[in-house]
């Protein structure tokens, strides 16, 4: 995984501002929608984009994308400084069925297209290669800027780069301090392909942690921020989700403050057996 761009220097702009990763530049951190319904939603999408925010998550099974794409264009900004993500679902990806899935979500969108389409699950009782084929025709038809994964193991990902014949430009998985993914987080970095963070703050049973709270306390800050700090300085691209504006920013507001190395060890330390959060009945056999 190469190392996160710096858009600025000095306390100001402590870094990193985007992830590059196969050809695409993703914004470290998005706001993610999973759960945000309706006006909710695309009020938190317009208010994201006022806050800085310039990558925005969604998902055909969030049931959403008609509100994320209102939100968008309620913002004003521009298009083109946009990191609009969303994903296929694991029952969706056989060949035609993905694509079916991919126009499908920049209708709703309204969209000409996204800038990164995901398989949002792998799907056992399918082969991979022809669904990653797939994926890879659908950014060379348009409809994508750029294609990934999701939720994909070590295995997973080898055999998605080999049968790949266009960059994959990410692997979006459950990360946080309960959950140790340095295997998948070693994958990444060998094929060049960024780790997207999803369940960032552990649904927010992390920030209680003593360890966490008194880094927050040194620098000032949030536990949310220093958890979310934390992502950004191992090169991970974060997407909290949040329908607060407050939280929405504060979450925002981590460009401009550094952790020391023993404050990130401290935070790695909290990873544990059965920290992860997010396992249903489709889940791959995790590394």
């Amino acid at each position: 995984m190469p190392k996160p761009k710096r858009s600025g220097s000095g306390p100001e702009m402590a870094g990193p501002t985007t992830v590059p990763a196969n050809g695409a530049a993703i914004p470290a951190l998005g706001l993610g929608t999973w759960q945000l319904r309706g006006d909710d939603c695309s009020a938190a999408v317009k208010t994201a984009l006022a806050a800085g925010y310039r990558h925005i998550d969604t998902a055909a099974m969030y049931g959403n994308e008609e509100a994320v794409g209102a939100g968008l264009k309620a913002s004003g900004i521009g298009r083109d400084e946009v990191f609009v993500t969303t994903k296929v679902w694991y029952e969706d990806l056989a060949p035609a069925d993905l694509r079916r899935s991919a126009e499908a979500s920049l209708r709703r969108l309204d969209l000409s297209f996204v800038d990164l389409l995901l398989i949002h699950w792998p799907n056992s009782r399918l082969p991979l290669a022809p669904s990653i084929r797939a994926l890879c025709a659908a950014k060379r038809t348009g409809l994508a800027r750029h294609v990934g994964v999701a939720n994909f193991t070590v295995q997973l990902l080898d055999e998605a780069m080999a049968a790949a014949d266009e960059p994959i430009a990410a692997n979006q998985c459950e990360y946080h301090p309960y959950l140790d993914q340095r295997a998948v987080l070693s994958a990444c970095r060998r094929h060049g392909v960024a780790f997207i963070s999803y369940c960032p703050l552990g649904k927010a049973q992390v920030l209680g942690e003593p360890a966490i709270q008194a880094i927050a306390t040194t620098h000032g800050r949030t536990p949310a921020q220093i958890v979310l700090r934390w992502h950004l300085q191992q090169g991970v691209a974060a997407i909290p989700k949040s329908g607060n504006p407050r939280r929405i920013a504060e979450n925002f507001a981590v460009f401009d403050f550094e952790l020391a190395e023993d404050e990130m060890a401290r935070i790695a330390g909290l990873a544990r057996r059965g920290g992860r959060m997010v396992a249903p009945s489709w889940s791959p056999a995790w590394d």
